[in-house]
């Protein structure tokens, strides 16, 4: 596939490095010279220098011969015009652009087939804040992840020491946990990354996913040894910028008692008139005294989501040190990522990956509905559509020769979803979610894929 990626910064550059690793046909527009000299050093993509938004940069990329557009500049001006340039010179057959300014969000018309006819719009902020909610909404779970249009969730959580599930295998759970419905799609231990099988046996600090229905996520949580947890209610939410705001909007249709605080004076007053019966202070998170004014000891959960990641890690390791009971942290460096869970922050959450996620599937082949990442992309869960003559339909689940390192977790058919054993057999036109190792994904799409003889 060739695709042109307009915009070199962190999401730019992070869909140019995994999609170049796949194979896919590379193009990025950059016009700061500094960047491109930076990309050049550590990717393998053909670079052109110039705005997105110059007919004459984007016949330059190939325009006329890509298949994909994805305009992720810091101007949403720029990326909305680097659509409309790209329809009207060569009708790309896929659109996507990054657009952060609520004004544009809230009038969608222009976003419609008849005006610059989108197939996607990346909010990172807003997507790290939907993501960030469905986190607080699980007390005790490190990752919330929704499927099948909200019927299933994937909830992550480490697994303690003092749980009943530890030296158990997973064949061992249906005879031993008959009240929980669920099904292990994923399991992170230290480094490796484990998709199970039966006889794969639980131990002590994994990092485990399993997929179960929304009203059994809690219990799935006190399954794995975090205990019943209390529901949260109080949030410090540290920084007032689009992620804080995302998120405390929905917090306060949802009854949650929300504090903002905030540096910048005219942004709390912002905020301030846009929230109703949220607090919003001045002041600096990573002042100790202000988060014990606050009393932070009393706080169920806080959030930290500046624009600074440093100061994000630092905040949630005080509010954990004055008594938070859980921190959430905006991180997107892969080397912060990487070390969360060994300094004690209890959950990162990467704008940069989320977005990733959402692109991905008008990448991946066969008939896709979504397509999310785990664990820094290192798993993906596939989310499609099984066809008539692809090799997964007609066939028991023991039977399908799916490449190692896949797994189905769960079928949806007539709306009713089924969290599937070996013997449940899949029907064409059923809604099927996959669970597979980055470096299988190709396998994967060659099963999902209608074999030519059906033409």
């Amino acid at each position: 596939m060739r695709v042109i990626i307009i915009g070199a910064g962190v999401v730019g550059y992070t869909i140019a490095e995994k999609f170049s690793k796949e194979g896919q046909d590379i193009t990025l527009i950059e016009k700061e010279e500094k960047r491109i000299k930076e990309v050049k050093e550590s990717l393998d993509v053909r670079i052109v220098h110039g705005s997105g938004s110059s007919p004459h940069v984007l016949m330059e990329a190939g325009i006329e011969k890509s298949d994909m557009v994805i305009a992720v500049t810091d101007s949403d001006e720029v990326n909305m015009i680097a659509c409309l340039i790209a329809d009207t010179q060569s009708k790309v057959p896929k659109k996507i652009a990054r657009i952060r300014n609520p004004d544009y969000l809230e009038y969608t018309k222009i976003f419609d087939k008849d005006s610059l006819d989108l197939d996607l719009i990346i909010n990172p902020e807003k997507v790290a804040a939907e993501r960030i909610l469905k986190i607080i909404e699980v007390p005790g779970a490190i990752d919330v992840m929704d499927f099948m249009e909200g019927r299933l969730k994937l909830v992550g959580c480490r697994l303690d020491s003092g749980s009943g599930l530890v030296g158990k295998k997973i064949d061992d759970l249906r005879g031993l946990y008959t009240d929980v419905d669920m099904i292990v799609a994923s399991i992170y231990r230290g480094d490796e990354t484990i998709l199970p099988s039966g006889d794969t046996v639980f131990r002590a600090a994994d990092m485990v996913f399993a997929l179960t229905l929304p009203d059994r996520a809690n219990r799935v949580v006190a399954l794995f040894g975090r205990g019943e947890e209390v529901p949260t209610n109080r949030c410090i939410i540290v920084g007032g910028g689009d992620v804080g705001y995302y998120l405390a909007s929905p917090m306060e249709e949802l009854g949650y008692q929300v504090k903002i605080i905030e540096r910048d004076e005219e942004r709390c007053n912002f905020l301030a008139e846009r929230l109703d019966r949220t607090i919003v202070i001045a002041g600096d998170g990573t002042d100790r005294e202000l988060l014990r004014e606050e009393n932070i000891r009393e706080t169920d959960t806080l959030v930290a989501v500046t624009n600074d990641e440093e100061a994000n890690i630092l905040t949630s390791l005080l509010a954990k040190r004055l008594g938070a009971k859980r921190a959430i942290a905006l991180i997107d460096k892969p080397e912060y990522l990487s070390m969360v869970s060994t300094i004690g922050i209890d959950v990162a959450v990467s704008p940069r990956l989320a977005s990733v996620s959402d692109i991905l599937q008008f990448v991946r082949r066969g008939k896709v509905v979504s397509v999310k990442t785990l664990m820094g992309g290192r798993v993906e869960a596939i989310e499609t559509i099984a066809l008539k003559t692809s090799d997964i339909v007609d066939r028991p689940i023991k039977e399908l020769k799916l490449p190692q390192g896949s797994v189905i977790g769960a079928i949806e058919r007539e709306e009713k979803v089924m969290l599937p054993d070996g013997d449940t057999v899949i029907n064409h036109g059923d809604r099927v979610l996959i669970f597979t190792h980055r470096k299988t994904v190709p396998k994967v799409e060659k099963i999902l894929m209608v074999k030519p003889e059906y033409f």
